[in-house]
């Protein structure tokens, strides 16, 4: 047999591609299984997306290769969107690179920047392919803890007093994955002080900070952001729209042009249909943003109530499609506990462990899932508690 590269020796199998088979095999014997586990909108685009994207498959061109750098209109418009949402200018010439959504661009930014040994700080919990493409990349995961009393937020003090020699590159990630916490616009500000002070390239992975988020912020609002940030964006969340694979990478004219050096090597640039829909999402309207919030607020509460049930505790102020719960004190570890529900209640949740060592004694809640599923995962978990509210409601 022929050997894989060294390289895939520290690289596993992607958690949920080997869980979902799993998942998939119970529902092919039958087993009703919920899934709550992964984060794959179940919502459509909004219609005028669709109809665009319709329309454009007839337009002159649209079958042929494109730019490896967009549409020159997608980014006019991905510059137009970060104008107005979070106040900071882009030129849509040099400092914006649509991609095949962001996380293909982890690998772009990686490929670029990282040599064989530099070292990249990755947090912890934190999402898992940060530190598999930085495997893949030749370089060397340094993490750096996170933890629910410091508001999952760096204690950069303690990083700059560690050994920083030979950091290339620092991966964060507001509102942060997969727990959901916001950093404050002065939090973004230490960020981007420290890397500036430690001449590390910062990335901030932003593509949750319009789902149930009042504020919605981007580390470029921060003062002297360019030249050495970068932001990580897309439309999968925000747009429902997570199989069109569309995301961006934004930042100063010299960075995208690396990254671009990588990409224009990989692929051809996207669909020209599917960029048509992008422009056309990213015109959304006030109500748009307002509606996909009032579904995932209901959602949210409901998940609440199941992780109530389940003994749970939670940050009722936390953003993005998730819910990050702790376990009671006394469960099993994280792996065993979502497998218990899994095989005694037919509820897959995901486990906090595949996010990082302090992922331990959490789990995390999808809110991708229609409510009335919600509720019947509530009925498996507690079906007497369910049926005497059902009663007392009916009474009064």
């Amino acid at each position: 047999m022929i050997q894989e590269a060294h390289r895939l020796q520290q690289v596993q199998e992607y958690y949920f591609s080997r869980k979902l088979k799993e998942v998939r095999g119970l529902v092919a014997g039958g087993r009703p299984v919920i899934n709550m586990g992964i984060g794959s909108p179940d919502l459509a685009p909004a219609p005028e997306v669709l109809q665009t994207l319709q329309d454009a498959v007839r337009d002159a061109g649209a079958h042929q290769y494109q730019s490896y750098q967009g549409l020159p209109e997608l980014r006019q418009t991905i510059a137009a969107f970060y104008a107005k949402k979070f106040g900071v200018e882009l030129d849509p010439e040099g400092e914006i690179l649509p991609l095949m959504g962001s996380k293909e661009g982890i690998m772009h930014i990686s490929m670029a920047f990282l040599n064989p040994g530099d070292r990249v700080l990755i947090p912890d919990p934190g999402y898992p392919t940060y530190a598999s493409v930085t495997h893949l990349a030749g370089a060397v995961p340094l993490y750096y803890p996170l933890s629910e009393e410091n508001g999952w937020f760096p204690d950069l003090e303690a990083l700059a007093a560690a050994d920083l020699s030979g950091v290339k590159l620092m991966w964060v990630s507001y509102p942060h994955m997969p727990t959901g916490a916001q950093a404050s616009p002065a939090q973004l500000q230490a960020l981007v002080n420290f890397a500036r002070e430690h001449q590390i390239l910062l990335v901030n992975d932003n593509p949750y900070s319009f789902v149930l988020s009042r504020e919605p912020r981007s580390i470029l609002m921060s003062e002297g952001a360019g030249g050495h940030v970068l932001e990580l964006n897309s439309l999968s969340k925000t747009f429902n729209m997570a199989g069109w694979r569309v995301g961006m990478v934004l930042g100063a004219a010299p960075l995208i042009t690396s990254v671009l050096k990588v990409k224009s090597n990989m692929d051809s640039g996207m669909f020209y249909g599917i960029q048509k829909g992008a422009i056309a999402a990213l015109k959304s309207g006030p109500q748009w943003f307002e509606g996909l919030d009032a579904v995932y607020r209901r959602r949210r509460q409901a998940v609440f109530q199941l992780a109530d049930l389940l003994g749970c505790t939670y940050d009722p102020q936390a953003v993005g499609m998730f819910v990050w719960a702790r376990l009671p004190e006394g469960s099993a570890d994280s792996e065993s506990y979502i497998d218990s529900l899994l095989y005694e209640k037919d509820i897959f949740v995901a486990p906090g462990t595949i996010f990082g060592s302090r992922g331990a004694g959490y789990i995390r809640f999808s809110l991708c899932v229609p409510e009335e599923k919600i509720r019947e995962a509530i009925l498996r978990v507690a079906p007497s508690e369910v049926k005497q509210e059902t009663s007392q409601k009916s009474e009064s």
